[in-house]
């Protein structure tokens, strides 16, 4: 398998909108290398028997029962807000969409 060239990070790096220095450049290409190599071979170990799996042990995730409970009308958790709108809190626009 041919090995990550400098090209290939200097392209991953644009996307990734990062400036990288040439000597940056050559250390990921060996990086970067490194671990799809890791990659490759763990993907050589996994047989078709073995099912995927994200952990070793078996997970099940607790959760509560929903239930409906007292809580705060939409005037008394608005009560302390510097700006409302639309019983919503008023926030300052930050991205300048409409």
């Amino acid at each position: 398998m041919p090995g990550i060239t400098r090209e290939e990070v200097a392209h991953l790096a644009r996307l990734a909108r990062l400036e990288l220095r040439s000597e940056e450049l050559d250390h990921f290409a060996g990086q970067l290398d490194d671990i799809i190599g890791a990659v490759a071979r763990v993907s050589e170990v996994a047989d078709q028997d073995v099912p995927p799996t994200s952990h070793p042990l078996p997970l099940t995730n607790v959760m509560r029962a929903d239930e409906v409970r007292p809580s705060l009308t939409p005037a008394q958790a608005l009560s302390g807000a510097p700006a409302q709108e639309q019983q919503r809190f008023k926030v300052p626009q930050i991205l300048g969409e409409d």
